[in-house]
């Protein structure tokens, strides 16, 4: 019982922080343009700080360099979930206009939004690299396929723009990753200044990713949840097909015990926040989309607790 209350307090620390987000956005304190710009602030300003000050601080070029294998992981779970998406979508008979949003969002997970802080709230600093290696492959598989298969449900069919891909995949949070093994593997010691800015920024990921969940969460409105059989079959592949499978794969890949654990819990996260934005940019449905990412993460506040008693 000692790890379900440990974990019910870690995922306490995220439900409290998304109600903050819920009420102020309720309170009418969000304009889109806001709501907007706490994305990018996370995104493109206190994750890569977070990123760049926490590897040069806490990891050893020789630990981090044995991280990079262990891609093959996630990157082969997601693999496999992707054709059983295919055969939940003839099973479920899911609408051919839902079918490729149906299918990216049974795959990616949300790595940073939602599985960074409840690695951190879980695991503590010492899950951080693991996090970032399956945020990699996360990343990558999400806005090649993934933004693809979005695409082949709205008007503009399937037809990629590299330029735009390649500057998704090369997103700010993975490049201060890049930036920060870098350093640590020519062993580059930044002033204590500029150490102290990164860790003062980047302090703000954590509170700032569970206020946009909250209004995330508030902007698409509760009343709008409903577990219809599409809904049904994204759940499943959330919260039970994904982390099986990757306890599955760790019965044939060995693998520190934390790894597995953060991994597992990685795999059971929710919808990604930006499958809505890009479902509407491409003229998917963008509603169903935020409604997913709404189910998911409500209910992953009440499966992580679950998932730490038995992968414990």
């Amino acid at each position: 019982m000692g790890v379900f209350f440990q974990s019910v307090q870690g995922i306490l620390i995220i439900i409290i922080l998304i109600a903050v987000g819920y009420f102020l956005a309720r309170q009418d304190w969000f304009s889109d343009d806001a709501t907007k710009l706490i994305a990018k602030l996370v995104t493109q300003v206190a994750l890569p700080a977070y990123m760049i000050y926490t590897i040069t601080n806490d990891f050893t070029a020789g630990k981090l360099i044995k991280l990079l294998p262990n891609l093959v992981i996630p990157c082969l779970s997601m693999t496999i979930l992707i054709g059983i998406s295919v055969i939940m979508i003839k099973i479920l008979h899911i609408d051919k206009n839902h079918q490729g949003l149906f299918s990216s969002m049974f795959f990616n997970s949300n790595t940073v939004f939602v599985g960074l802080p409840v690695n951190m709230a879980l695991f503590g600093s010492q899950s951080l690299p693991y996090v970032l290696v399956y945020y990699m492959a996360n990343t990558t598989f999400f806005w090649t396929l993934g933004t693809y298969l979005i695409q082949v449900d709205g008007e503009k069919k399937g037809s990629f723009n590299w330029r735009t891909t390649l500057s998704k995949l090369f997103s700010p949070p993975l490049m201060g990753f890049i930036i920060g093994l870098i350093l640590v593997i020519l062993h580059i010691k930044l002033p204590t200044f500029l150490m102290s800015d990164f860790q003062y920024i980047g302090n703000l990921t954590i509170p700032l990713s569970m206020i946009f969940i909250g209004i995330s969460i508030y902007n698409a409105g509760l009343t709008n949840i409903a577990l219809h059989k599409e809904n049904v079959g994204i759940l499943f592949g959330r919260f039970i097909c994904a982390p099986l499978l990757m306890s599955f794969l760790f019965l044939f890949i060995p693998g520190p015990a934390l790894m597995k654990q953060v991994f597992i819990i990685q795999a059971a996260m929710p919808v990604m926040t930006n499958a809505p934005v890009v479902a509407k940019l491409y003229h998917a449905d963008s509603n169903y989309a935020a409604i997913m990412v709404t189910e998911t993460t409500i209910l992953s506040l009440f499966v992580v607790p679950v998932l730490m008693m038995i992968i414990k």
